[in-house]
């Protein structure tokens, strides 16, 4: 079935985002955590960096989760405002002065190098986002009244409280009642909730979602499905295999329009293979391949991938183009510091298009 994207004129938004933003602390170059004098402060989450990257690649976006009016919650406002994105359907919670509710979320971040791969750490309990509860947002105001084109969330929001739960279960619903289209990236975290609690939250919403985005280990562990023939550890990216598991997808879940899987070989922790492949309307498009692609910061690369393919329907561009776009863009993104984009729209076209690395003067 093909994408029915809403008229761009009946909407305020072409782009909203549910998820949880924090700010991540991360030690300068390459260091660790135990040993820095100096932490970086970044901004940054899952769903918040696709309606970050696509506002500036010039949509009209938004982005729905929990704040409170301390100086951390102002950062994480100021760096969406800078570019455009709306918050004003955002939670505010007053700080209580010592994070027992309402916090900022935190996370701590290593950059990896050489055979030492980058690590994050959490700290993000009792947090504004993850008190969230059903009933906090107006769905109806924001997707019928407002009018949004494409919403995204994922599994990330979803595992954080049984609250969250509740509020992407709504959302998701009002979406797609509304005519919205609705992307859900699977990115599956350990360290937040079981594969059993997850595929227990997450089947039940397939059928309202449009687009499912994921990498090997998210099919796996947030809906079931195994991926035979894949080493990971080994950084071998067998299409074969990917694309038998997501034939199986659509087949269980017919109303599933578009599924974008991340290719990833990790050669080194900044050396890594990068492609992607997107299923859409019964057919399979394979992505530019980077083969070798040196990087400066990996996190934040499946989230470039998301806005990019996303920018290219929202465009109106061709299924090939979309992933080409999203693979170009996740690259381009892991080629700076912190999770959210840095690129420009010439940038992101001239790499979709074939263009080299010369440099520019």
């Amino acid at each position: 079935m093909p994408l029915k994207i809403r008229d761009a004129g009946s909407c305020q938004f072409d782009q909203v985002s549910l998820g949880e933003c924090m700010l991540r602390l991360s030690p300068e170059g390459h260091g660790r955590i135990e040993f820095a004098p100096l932490l970086e402060v970044w901004v940054g989450g899952g769903e918040y960096n696709v309606a970050y990257a696509l506002s500036r690649l010039g949509l009209k976006t938004g982005w729905v989760g929990g704040l409170n009016d301390s100086p951390m919650g102002r950062i994480i406002l100021n760096h969406a405002r800078a570019v455009g994105v709306d918050c004003s359907y955002a939670v505010t919670r007053k700080y209580d002065g010592v994070g027992k509710k309402d916090r900022i979320g935190l996370n701590f971040t290593e950059v990896g190098t050489g055979r030492r791969g980058s690590a994050t750490l959490y700290d993000r309990g009792h947090s504004a986002t993850a008190g969230l509860k059903a009933g906090d947002i107006n769905w109806k105001k924001l997707f019928s009244e407002k009018g949004v084109r494409w919403f995204h969330t994922g599994g990330i929001f979803s595992a954080l409280s049984e609250g969250t739960r509740q509020v992407v279960a709504e959302a998701i619903r009002g979406a797609h009642e509304a005519g919205t289209i609705v992307s859900y990236d699977l990115n599956f975290r350990s360290k937040l909730w079981s594969s059993a609690q997850a595929i227990q939250t997450t089947k039940p919403l397939v059928p309202y979602i449009d687009c499912l985005i994921g990498n090997e280990e998210d099919f796996q562990q947030v809906l079931g499905y195994e991926v035979k023939g894949v080493d990971v550890e080994k950084g071998q990216l067998d299409t074969t295999a990917f694309k038998d598991m997501v034939n199986r997808v659509v087949k269980d879940f017919p109303n599933i329009k578009v599924v974008g899987t991340t290719l990833r070989g990790v050669k080194s922790g900044l050396i890594n293979d990068w492609s992607a492949i997107m299923w859409h309307e019964g057919t399979f498009y394979e992505g530019l391949k980077f083969n070798g692609l040196e990087i400066e910061d990996r996190v934040g690369g499946g989230d470039g991938f998301a806005s990019g393919f996303i920018y290219g329907f929202l465009t109106g561009q061709a299924p090939q183009q979309c992933v080409n776009l999203g693979v170009a863009h996740g690259a381009l993104l892991m080629s700076t510091r912190g999770d959210s984009s840095q690129i420009t729209l010439d940038e992101l076209t001239h790499v979709a298009g074939g263009g080299s690395a010369r440099i520019k003067r």
